[in-house]
């Protein structure tokens, strides 16, 4: 990210001079170029924040998944309070009962017979999803 601040600030000011040009040939007072540099500046610094917090409440909320090679499978997690989790792992053929807290993650127990746990129910469908699937099988093109 870094390392592509200089490039940015080099094609700023082109930009602006590239916007500025058509306005300026309509007879249109357009912006000084350091409004615009500055107007272009903060809709960048606008964008990549809300980027940083789109992907800080998603690791947050639990929507980045992380694999293992299959070897590794969260089956079923309880919370038992605002930051602790009692989590249930498949390792291999072995199952494991892990609590979860800031800063430490402690085996609670290691379950001697495997527990079958139930598949959920698949999600229902939205209301718009299942509208654009209707449309698309009676246009003929959406095979589901």
């Amino acid at each position: 990210m870094l390392r592509c601040l200089p490039a940015l600030l080099f094609l700023l000011p082109s930009l602006g001079m590239a916007a500025q040009a058509p306005a300026a040939e309509a007879g249109q007072g357009g912006f000084s170029g350091a409004g615009y540099l500055i107007q272009v500046s903060i809709g960048l610094l606008v964008v990549l924040g809300g980027i940083v917090a789109l992907a800080w409440m998603m690791r947050r909320m639990g929507g980045f998944q992380h694999s293992a090679g299959g070897n590794l499978k969260v089956l079923e997690g309880l919370a038992i309070g605002p930051r602790e989790r009692i989590v249930l792992l498949q390792c291999g053929s072995e199952q494991i009962v892990v609590g979860i807290a800031p800063g430490r993650v402690q085996t609670l127990h290691v379950l001697e017979q495997p527990v079958e746990v139930a598949q959920s129910a698949p999600m229902a469908t939205p209301a718009f999803a299942r509208r654009l699937q209707e449309a698309l099988r009676a246009r003929g093109g959406g095979e589901s």
